[in-house]
């Protein structure tokens, strides 16, 4: 009994690794359709509710996004492999001293969260984000990490990826985005069910700013390979 026991976990564990390998293996090359958090918000989403999601590639998504979402998010995402290490410990540090819950997610979790999984605190959940984590960043470039969380990520109420985003915010294409066009959506991304890019409100408005600053002394932006000590110059909000 035992012995069977352990003979199917084996098996399910081989089969696991093989699915899990072959579904980030295809969207190393495919568009994601959908993902199971358009599925929530659509489920808990009134008769109303409308998903707006277009998959463009990165070319047509503005290098201004792009480094927008790096300078709030993950200014260390060109450096990494998949965690910072740095950003984790501090937001332990910052929850086990009982104040607002903070959290540690690199681009490449957020990601794996987005693409693979569902939001949720467990550790199960975790778990299976640093491995997902880990098959992206093993599996893909940065180029295609940052491709796909450009078109997956929540950016309003039921408004997901670039290009939905500067349509619903701005009136245009994704590759149009300016500077502050730019970081005014970077700046929504801890809450965009919460918050508007336009208008925005006190908080956006002055993380804007912020951002738009962190761009500026990032310096000319370009998805190559940095070194961490030039990219953590910038992490000081």
């Amino acid at each position: 009994m035992i012995k069977k026991l352990f003979k199917f976990i084996f098996k399910f564990f081989l089969w696991f690794i093989g699915l899990t390998v072959v579904w980030v293996l295809l969207y190393k090359f495919v568009p994601v359709p959908y993902t199971p958090l358009m599925a929530i918000r659509a489920i808990e989403g009134d008769e109303n509710y409308k998903t707006r999601h277009d998959w463009v590639p990165i070319e047509a998504i503005s290098p201004y996004l792009q480094l927008a979402v790096i300078c709030a998010e993950d200014q260390t995402f060109l450096s990494h492999s998949g965690f910072d290490r740095e950003a984790i410990e501090k937001a332990l540090a910052n929850n086990e001293k009982g104040k607002k819950l903070r959290g540690g997610s690199t681009i490449s979790q957020q990601t794996a969260k987005n693409v693979f999984l569902w939001p949720d605190r467990t550790w199960f959940r975790k778990g299976l984000e640093a491995y997902f984590t880990l098959l992206i960043e093993t599996l893909w470039s940065k180029e295609r990490i940052l491709e796909v969380y450009l078109n997956s990520i929540e950016m309003g109420n039921g408004v997901f990826g670039a290009e939905a985003a500067s349509q619903y915010w701005f009136k245009k294409s994704a590759k149009n985005l300016k500077v502050e066009n730019a970081a005014a959506i970077a700046a929504i991304l801890p809450s965009p069910q919460r918050y508007s890019a336009n208008p925005p409100g006190a908080y956006v408005a002055k993380r804007t700013q912020w951002i738009v600053r962190q761009m500026r002394y990032f310096g000319p932006f370009t998805l190559e390979k940095q070194k961490p000590k030039e990219v953590k110059k910038n992490r000081k909000k």
